[in-house]
C-alpha cells in the first residue's frame, strides 16, 4: 500500500532555531526528488512555512494554521479555507480585556492574508512581532481599531501571556465556545516563560485537513504516517495508520504513538524517512 507522510514542524522536523539542519535539508530534498509523498502540518502560516522549507520540491498541499488552510506551498494559494464564525470571533474578542489580553488576529479576504494587532502589552508579544518583522513577513498590519479585522474572514486569534493568565482565559473560552472553536495552549519553545493560546474554527484541525488533502488528491486508499510532538498533533495521531513521536514530545503524544524515535535535534524524522521509504 502506498504511504503518505505528514510531519509537524516546530519541535518535530526542525531544530531549536526553527531550521532544517544542512543534513536534513539535503536529505529531504533528495527524498522528495525521488518521489517521497510528504507534506507538513503546522500551527504556522503558509508564508512562514514557505520560508522555512524554501527550495524543497513538496508537491502535496501543506496544512497551516493547524488546519485552517490547506495550501499549495509553491504559490501560496489556499485550496481549503476554514474560517471562524464572525459572531463567535467577535464574542471571543470582547472577552479578552477582562483577562488583560490583547490578540493578534489572522484574517483572509479571499486573496491576501493579514495579521492585525494594536496593543503589544508584554515582552512575549513583542518577541513574536519582532521575529516576524525581522523575517519581512508582509502580513502584519497595525490597526488603530482592531474591529477592522472583522471585515475579512477571521482565520484565528493568538494571545500571548503568562501561563496563569491564559489558563483563566482558556477556561472561559472552553466553557462558552467548546463546540465552535479549537483551542491550543502551549509554551513557546523559542521564548520560554511565555505561553500562547490560539483559537481557530472547529473545522481547523490537522486530522480534518489530512482528510481534505486525501480527498482533493484522491489518496483515500493511501496509508498515513504522521510525526509530531505536541498537543495540537493529537488528532492526527489518533487518526493516522502509524503515529511516530519524537523523543522530545510531550507524554500525552507519546502515549498515542506507535513508535518513538530520536529528538528533533537529531534530525530523527528525516532519518526515519530515509530508512523506511524507498521509491517504487
Amino acid at each position: 500500500m502506498t504511504t503518505i507522510f505528514v510531519s509537524d514542524l516546530d519541535g518535530t522536523l526542525v531544530n531549536e532555531r526553527a531550521e532544517l539542519s544542512p543534513f536534513a535539508l539535503q536529505a529531504l530534498r533528495d527524498l522528495l526528488e525521488e518521489g517521497l509523498p510528504f507534506t507538513v502540518a503546522s500551527a504556522r502560516g503558509v508564508h512562514s512555512i514557505r520560508q522555512m522549507l524554501a527550495g524543497l520540491p513538496i508537491d502535496l498541499p501543506v496544512i497551516s494554521f493547524n488546519g485552517a488552510f490547506l495550501s499549495d506551498i509553491k504559490t501560496g494559494h489556499h485550496e481549503v479555507v476554514n474560517h471562524m464564525d464572525e459572531e463567535v470571533a467577535r464574542e471571543i474578542f470582547q472577552c479578552l480585556p477582562r483577562h488583560g489580553c490583547a490578540p493578534y488576529i489572522a484574517t483572509y479576504d479571499g486573496q491576501q492574508e493579514q495579521i492585525y494587532y494594536d496593543e503589544v502589552i508584554n515582552a512575549g508579544m513583542q518577541w513574536y512581532l519582532d521575529e516576524r518583522l525581522e523575517r519581512e513577513d508582509p502580513r502584519w498590519q497595525r490597526a488603530g481599531r482592531l474591529g477592522e479585522a472583522f471585515r475579512d474572514q477571521v482565520m484565528g486569534m493568538t494571545m500571548i501571556h503568562r501561563k496563569e493568565v491564559l489558563d483563566e482565559l482558556e477556561a472561559e473560552l472552553r466553557e462558552r465556545f467548546a463546540d465552535q472553536v479549537e483551542l491550543h495552549h502551549f509554551e513557546n519553545e523559542y521564548n520560554p516563560g511565555w505561553h500562547w493560546l490560539t483559537v481557530h474554527d472547529r473545522r481547523a484541525t490537522k486530522d480534518q485537513a489530512i482528510r481534505s488533502l486525501q480527498q482533493s488528491r484522491n489518496l483515500q486508499d493511501h496509508r498515513v504516517v504522521v510525526f509530531g510532538d505536541n498537543r495540537n498533533d493529537l488528532g492526527m495521531f489518533q487518526q493516522a495508520d502509524l503515529a511516530v513521536a519524537v523523543a522530545n514530545a510531550i507524554d500525552e503524544i507519546k502515549a498515542h504513538a506507535h513508535h518513538i524515535i530520536g529528538s528533533n535535534l537529531e534530525d530523527a524524522v528525516v532519518k526515519y524517512l530515509q530508512q523506511n521509504w524507498k521509491p517504487v
